[in-house]
């Protein structure tokens, strides 16, 4: 049994690799015909290539590009209204010959609607109605009877993915954008302002330029976040201790306690806007090794500060 399941997984792995052979321009038309589409993604295809449909519509979607799936039987009892001028419909038949796929194609030939095949027969009549052809043709499936569709859907699910995310890659999208897209759960947490996260308020420790060290390090300990801003005379943020900081100065200068902050603080710490999204705050701290970041407001005055604690605390990362 074991034998034969690892047969099986070799078997789509091969389909796979084929396809991986067989990947010419027909790819690089279609992600720029996805790209350049006004319209929506239209997703078609019967039995189990509607299934693959159906999660290469979802990847789509949840990638940047607007799609939905149209079941081939459906539209033609009343749903080819959800097809409209100026989209683009992706077609999975392996065969290239299935019934209800050919009765939909004179009316989108009419459309003039791109259609991308995605199909294991080049030469089928649907090949032959399409635009782009996308090869996913392998001589068997992984069935034992040869019949299961298998390999066949496994290549086509792999290129669905392919092409979604060489879309999504074009595009340019970040992290921030694919957050949007996925408001719940931990990728909805991404989304998460700065000014959500942050200390602020009577916990944030800040002391001015002229402070003493001793009363700094008051300041430190009872905020308890192990840091404190340092602000000039008019307010605006002009340097961080930290309680590194503080041992340094303390190994280096006995005198330290009733010397001003100014002279111990270290000078244009990294900060970060309020509207930023806390993952922009990441970045920055894994950029630059550090654990906390100043939080400006829209003048350049300090109104909190963004802890790496309190982020893995809300589940961002």
């Amino acid at each position: 049994m074991l034998d034969f399941a690892r047969k099986v997984l070799e078997t789509e792995a091969d389909a796979i690799r084929a396809v991986i052979e067989k990947l010419d321009d027909n790819f690089i038309k279609a992600v720029h015909t996805i790209l350049e589409c006004k319209n929506r993604i239209v997703v078609t295809g019967m039995g189990k290539s509607g299934l693959i449909g159906k999660k290469i519509v979802a990847t789509l979607s949840s990638t940047g590009t607007p799609s939905l799936f149209l079941h081939p039987a459906e539209a033609l009892h009343g749903d080819l209204g959800m097809i409209a001028k100026g989209d683009v419909v992706i077609i999975l038949s392996n065969s290239g010959e299935t019934e209800e796929i050919l009765r939909l194609l004179p009316t989108l030939q009419r459309l003039g609607i791109t259609i991308i095949s995605i199909s294991g027969a080049p030469r089928s009549n649907l090949a032959r109605a399409s635009q782009i052809v996308l090869d996913i043709g392998f001589d068997h499936e992984a069935c034992p009877l040869n019949l299961a569709p298998s390999a066949s859907t496994t290549a086509t699910l792999a290129l669905g993915d392919a092409l979604a995310l060489a879309v999504l890659k074009e595009r340019g999208l970040n992290e921030e954008d694919f957050a949007y897209l996925h408001p719940g759960g931990k990728l909805g947490k991404r989304l998460l302002k700065v000014q959500e996260l942050m200390k602020k308020g009577a916990e944030l420790p800040i002391v001015t330029e002229q402070t003493l060290m001793k009363d700094t390090i008051i300041e430190i300990s009872s905020k308890g976040l192990g840091v404190t801003l340092v602000v000039n005379q008019k307010g605006f943020l002009t340097g961080i201790v930290t309680d590194g900081d503080l041992r340094r100065a303390m190994v280096r200068d006995k005198e330290m306690l009733e010397k001003e902050s100014s002279q111990f603080m270290t000078r244009n710490p990294k900060t970060i806007d309020s509207e930023e999204f806390v993952l922009r705050g990441v970045r920055l701290m894994e950029q630059f090794t550090i654990t906390a970041l100043a939080v400006l407001a829209q003048d350049r005055k300090p109104v909190g500060i963004l802890k790496l604690q309190d982020i893995i605390k809300a589940g961002v990362i």
